[in-house]
């Protein structure tokens, strides 16, 4: 049978970090020891509260049948209760919250769900891959905002072109920033708001990394501000803040109208959740502080080691602000591409090409803080290293 794929799916963006991979693999292969700081994936365990609230929870016959289509609600409650606790947000847990199969997923769906083909979304750049591989799905068009270091990484709405402003459908956000690192402020998310409520075009906050701010700043959330419920919604998943990354759970939050449309076209998606998983999650957000807390601080502790060893080798770089990558530049010289084939082929370093994430990001690698700190210091002298021997 040669039945050609849907015209949607040669839209798809190519997977770039395929052929990272690829390389990374065959480097171990041939017996090097890579230390391998390219991917985005937490290497530490579910607390173990967490784990136990599954254990249980999967013990009751009860969740083993389908659960309620659009999420059990005392999960949505435990959401809701989380949001007022840590953000002084309220919202209502039947109207103003959806749960999703992973933050991943949302911010796939909603291009899905309000962009017809040729419309335009106003994406980062650089910017998490999925963004535009939702956009591709619904044959939308992307007009990129440029993260420059010299706006701290955030995007200039002044420089948005004024007929793209008109026309935009969607806008997506992520603070703490993936692949840069940036942090954003409320006044940054009271501009955003206004953007969106004066152009009429939803605003999409990936928090992905809500927990995970650094110098004793906890980050901002988009619906903290006047007018962000009515202007779009903010997406958390309960991958890094509480390392459920495998468990894929997550939740949209604010304006009712788009919650009423995720969970419409996820009527058809799914029915819903494994129900102990739900269970488990609505567990981690109406436990204990303490685990975030303490893994707040072992990135932190991971970013001063690794930021504080190449700073003791004259290599020249600002530490994050949030999120557990470190955005690096690359020398003179170099594309992205090609420092990060030469850090793997000399120093045996993994890293991430800043172009794989959008044009803006050529001339940087992200580094992913997901190893312990002597292996991080190890890989940031390996690193010195190999670019001062460039300069010899």
């Amino acid at each position: 049978m040669s039945q050609p794929m849907a015209d949607r799916m040669n839209r798809l963006p190519k997977q770039f970090f395929a052929s990272l991979s690829r390389k990374v693999d065959e480097r171990i292969r041939s017996g090097h020891d890579v230390i391998n700081l390219g991917q985005g994936n937490p290497d530490l365990p579910t607390p173990p509260g967490i784990v136990e609230a599954l254990r249980e929870a999967a013990l009751d016959p009860s969740t083993h049948r389908y659960s309620a289509f659009r999420g059990l609600p005392e999960l949505k409650q435990a959401a809701a209760d989380f949001y007022r606790r840590e953000y002084g947000v309220h919202l209502d847990a039947e109207t103003e919250i959806a749960i999703l199969f992973g933050g991943k997923t949302g911010l796939v769906e909603i291009s899905e769900i309000y962009l017809n083909p040729g419309d335009i979304a106003l994406v980062p750049d650089p910017g998490y891959p999925d963004y535009f591989s939702g956009v591709a799905l619904a044959g939308g068009r992307m007009a990129k905002m440029p993260l420059l270091e010299q706006n701290g990484f955030l995007p200039d709405f002044d420089a948005v072109p004024s007929d793209v402003k008109k026309a935009a459908k969607l806008m997506f956000l992520n603070y703490p920033n993936n692949p840069t690192g940036a942090a954003a402020d409320r006044q940054f998310f009271e501009t955003a708001a206004e953007f969106g409520l004066r152009n009429d075009v939803i605003v999409v906050h990936d928090f992905a990394y809500a927990a995970i701010g650094f110098d004793g700043v906890q980050p901002a959330s988009f619906l903290s501000v006047p007018g962000a419920k009515e202007a779009g919604i903010e997406i958390y998943t309960l991958s890094k803040t509480f390392n459920m990354a495998g468990w894929r759970v997550a939740f949209a939050a604010g304006n009712r109208e788009v919650i009423a449309a995720l969970n419409l076209l996820q009527d058809h998606y799914y029915v819903s959740l494994f129900p102990a998983i739900q269970k488990a999650a609505a567990a981690a957000l109406t436990g204990p502080r303490e685990s975030i807390e303490q893994l707040v601080q072992v990135y932190e502790n991971r970013r001063n080691a690794f930021i504080g060893e190449l700073q003791s080798h004259e290599f020249i770089c600002t530490p994050p602000r949030g999120s557990f990558f470190a955005w690096l530049p690359v020398p003179a010289g170099f594309t992205s591409v090609q420092f990060s084939d030469y850090l793997l082929e000399e120093a045996d370093i993994a890293v991430a090409p800043g172009v794989g994430f959008g044009e803006c990001g050529e001339g940087f690698v992200r580094i992913g803080l997901l190893t312990g700190q002597d292996r991080l210091r190890e890989a940031a002298a390996r690193m010195a290293q190999a670019t001062a021997a460039l300069h010899r």
